[in-house]
């Protein structure tokens, strides 16, 4: 009967954890950000834990905003879409902040990865199709301030 209920317990918080609604409740900084003239309303995922959610879950994502996922220093970065309905597209960008690649995601999808083609310090996720509606391509130096006190690991 003890190890039913370990079982039945392990399963139910193994669950509890997994579940994309417990992990998704972060409320995020936003910034200004302006790329080739054309400005964007980006919130800023800068923990593991942040990182991990992105734009999972969300119905939408409005016209001209986007999320920059920020890392302490710049690596190889990898990305997915499982539990993302949006159809993004991400700009890896490096420490300079000039983007090194621009790759459409499709949602719900957990295979193929999105990886940076070098090292990369940031990755912005915009509604797909508005790098290029907008003229931004490769080369293109994304310009922002992030908050002094912002948490960066």
């Amino acid at each position: 009967m003890r190890r039913y209920l370990l079982a039945v317990l392990s399963v139910f918080i193994l669950t509890l954890y997994s579940h994309p609604v417990w992990s998704c409740p972060f409320e995020l900084p936003a910034v200004r950000a302006v790329i080739k003239g054309h400005e964007l309303t980006i919130e800023l995922a800068t923990t593991p834990e942040t990182r991990s959610c992105g734009l999972s879950l969300r119905e939408a994502l409005p016209k001209n905003q986007g999320m920059l996922f920020v890392y302490a220093e710049p690596e190889i970065l990898t990305f997915w879409m499982k539990d993302t309905r949006i159809p993004l597209s991400i700009a890896f960008i490096d420490a300079d902040r000039r983007i090194v690649s621009i790759q459409k995601m499709i949602p719900l999808q957990i295979t193929p990865n999105h990886i940076s083609p070098v090292p990369a310090q940031y990755a912005l996720e915009v509604n797909q199709g508005w790098f290029e509606e907008n003229g931004v391509a490769i080369g293109d130096v994304l310009r922002f301030n992030l908050p002094i006190t912002l948490d960066i690991r």
